[in-house]
């Protein structure tokens, strides 16, 4: 008997570590190049003055994922799916359609960032935008959602690269209590990167994606506990990775850094060369780099799944990663166009920060209806035991509202005060 004991204990953790996934994932691709850029421009225009923002974030951002996680457990079914069935039809197009626009601007930001990044090092975008989304359509054809996840995931670690330039700037601790105690509150420059930060947390593609994960990982009520972890490290791990790009920057790009920063960036590249210093040149270019470059790669791969996944559900058609792409040929064929159209649209462009910065801004105005049409479906479509308590809804809606109206607020009289 007492040999028995240890394996019965280790199966409950076992089957915890083979939980997670979904909400590491997808946090991980939520910081994406977009967030990196946005993070970094913030950090070079207003030192640490936005930090504050990015923790009071990471409540809010959890609980939304927690959503998506009961969900996608108690119903077993995906955000799209849902929508369609509580709401009809013409909601469950408007959330794609949203879904859609989201998707190809975090898209076009990521290969932004990959073309920008094989130019620091002499690569044409020709050669590196073509191998990046050869790569990612790689990657997904393989027809398994398990071996996505961990290819991912994998990817997503070269993230912690930015704790490592971070930690190198030593940032004076009196210099960001002196700029958390200074807000411009009326600056309509800090309004507007005050929205795109909150655009950058809050993507519509993270609520389809880990809903649709999770109801295709195939888990259960006995799961949920564990994936309520997962979501939760990752909320916190995202935003500390942002935090730690608005830190570097702020240290070695901002007004307080004694470096004659300009306060404004012009390229992904500009940024991994400013900070390249750090680590040494060519090293610390590199560690920047491949950062940059596994958070655009994880954020390609989650925004074209759950746009692939969100126009499955609203049509009917099959989409699964356990299925190959021949028996699924709409589902890969919307993740396919959405990469290829996307590094084509790159391709053809300039590599503006101020691109990136504009899509985590659309994100914001997008907001409402994401979060809106979750907490709807949370009180309409969650069985009895799954609900949430009156007082969780009540905080939840408030904390909702001031967000969405912190980022409307911030994008409306950011965009005026440039008008002007």
């Amino acid at each position: 008997m007492n040999q028995i004991r240890p394996t019965v204990r280790r199966l409950p953790l076992l089957r915890s570590i083979a939980v997670w996934g979904p909400g590491l994932l997808v946090m991980l691709a939520d910081t994406d190049a977009g967030n990196v850029v946005t993070a970094a421009q913030a950090g070079a225009q207003w030192g640490y003055r936005l930090l504050p923002l990015l923790v009071l974030l990471i409540p809010l951002l959890y609980m939304v994922q927690e959503l998506t996680v009961r969900l996608g457990i108690f119903t077993g079914r995906g955000h799209g799916e849902l929508i369609r069935e509580h709401f009809g039809p013409v909601w469950s197009w408007v959330s794609v359609a949203g879904l859609g626009v989201a998707t190809v601007g975090s898209l076009v930001t990521e290969f932004t960032a990959v073309a920008g990044i094989g130019e620091t090092f002499g690569v044409s975008r020709s050669l590196t935008l073509p191998a990046a989304a050869l790569a990612l359509m790689a990657i997904v054809a393989t027809g398994s959602y398990r071996r996505i996840e961990r290819t991912a995931l994998l990817i997503g670690l070269l993230e912690l690269a930015f704790f490592a330039v971070a930690w190198t700037t030593h940032p004076d601790w009196r210099a960001v209590a002196a700029d958390v105690a200074d807000l411009p509150l009326r600056n309509h420059e800090f309004l507007y990167l005050a929205a795109a930060l909150i655009g950058a947390v809050f993507n519509p593609w993270m609520v389809f994606y880990q809903q649709s994960a999770v109801a295709d990982k195939g888990l259960t009520p006995a799961d949920c506990q564990a994936e309520r972890w997962d979501t939760a490290v990752g909320a916190v791990l995202t935003q500390s990775l942002t935090a730690a790009v608005l830190v570097a920057a702020a240290a070695t790009l901002g007004a307080n850094s004694g470096n004659g920063a300009h306060g404004s960036l012009d390229s992904v590249g500009e940024i991994g060369n400013a900070l390249a210093p750090l680590l040494g040149a060519q090293w610390g270019r590199l560690v920047f780099s491949a950062g940059v470059l596994g958070a655009a790669l994880v954020a390609a791969i989650v925004a074209s799944l759950a746009l692939a996944w969100g126009v499955g559900e609203v049509t009917g058609i099959r989409r699964s990663l356990e299925y190959r792409p021949q028996q699924a040929p709409w589902f890969y064929g919307v993740y396919a166009a959405a990469v290829a159209g996307s590094a084509a649209l790159v391709w053809a462009a300039r590599d503006l920060v101020w691109l990136n910065i504009g899509a985590q801004v659309v994100n914001a105005f997008l907001l409402p209806l994401v979060l809106g049409l979750l907490i709807a479906l949370a009180a309409r479509a969650l069985p009895d035991g799954a609900k949430l308590s009156r007082a969780y809804q009540w905080i939840l809606a408030g904390a909702t509202f001031a967000v969405c109206a912190l980022g409307w607020f911030g994008a409306v009289w950011g965009w005026i005060g440039s008008v002007k």
